[in-house]
């Protein structure tokens, strides 16, 4: 498809006379720009009502109720906040020694071909170039993991996603349909640093502690950005009888970056040789967990 082609489609998908993004110089993208970037500034989370038109919604939640019933839902019912194995040499009550149930599942990129709206949408240059504004980051860069770069949060009926940190410093998500009741999405905002794990604090939320608690009503077709890697964050559990469902498209400041082996593996069910050859040279941007 032509570029022309490639832009006429991805302005359809989204609300391009409120989102103009592919317009550097159109006052309503810096407008919105600085509305994202004071958000994130203040607790790490900004979301744009209404991001994707009704027709884009339709056309991408097709898609993903397609595609619905490839979702991986581990064995693996248990994880604690980092992603990581227990620890018997800490106490009880550590942070990394408690489990808690997720049983959501997820779509992975590699059932999105290259004909999606989906994709298409993910790859469009200036979507890129608006979140890394949005973010305040002079480049960004798709991310290259061929499993988890754009992938589909599903949650049923009775499922949750537990109190965890993220990997990425940020997380870029599309709410297509949200829970009848329950499924919401809920955040401590700027819990830990790149400098201090901050145990004594993750360790009051697990214990139910939520007076630092906030909690988002998204509706569908909302674009939220979210600094994941520092504030704590989870989904409360799916209370409805339809399926909640959320495209998250990841992007990183560095070219070739991928996800680590057993994180993907533990979230996706599968690795690829490129996530092997990975974990042989992977360097952490800093000294946390996860």
């Amino acid at each position: 498809m032509s570029d022309k082609n490639e832009t006429t489609l991805c302005r359809t998908l989204i609300d391009h006379q409120r989102y103009p993004i592919d317009n550097l110089e159109h006052p309503e993208r810096r407008r919105v720009i600085e509305k994202c970037r004071k958000a994130l500034a203040g607790d790490g989370c900004a979301v744009l009502n209404g991001f994707i038109s009704p027709y884009g919604l339709e056309r991408l939640l097709t898609e993903v109720e397609e595609r619905k019933p490839l979702a991986y839902f581990s064995k693996s019912k248990k994880t604690n906040v980092y992603f990581s194995s227990d620890d018997p040499s800490l106490p009880p009550d550590h942070p990394q020694r408690i489990f808690l149930e997720r049983t959501n599942g997820f779509v992975t990129s590699d059932h999105f071909d290259d004909n999606t709206a989906a994709r298409r949408l993910y790859y469009w240059p200036p979507l890129t170039r608006f979140i890394a504004d949005c973010l305040g980051k002079e480049t960004l860069y798709i991310y290259d993991d061929p499993v988890s770069n754009m992938i589909v949060n599903v949650s049923k009926s009775g499922n949750c996603f537990n109190w965890h940190f993220d990997t990425n410093e940020f997380t870029i998500t599309m709410l297509l349909k949200p829970a009848t009741s329950g499924g919401h999405f809920e955040y401590v905002p700027n819990l830990r640093s790149a400098e201090d794990e901050n145990y004594d604090a993750v360790s009051c939320v697990l214990k139910g502690d939520d007076t630092k608690t906030v909690r988002l009503d998204l509706n569908p077709g909302d674009l939220q950005l979210f600094l994941g890697r520092f504030s704590l964050h989870r989904v409360t559990e799916n209370t409805g009888d339809t399926d909640r469902l959320l495209l998250i498209m990841s992007f990183a400041e560095r070219p070739g970056m991928i996800g680590s082996q057993h994180r993907i593996q533990e979230l996706y069910g599968k690795v690829t040789d490129a996530h092997i050859a990975a974990e042989r040279n992977r360097i952490r941007n800093d000294g946390l967990m996860d």
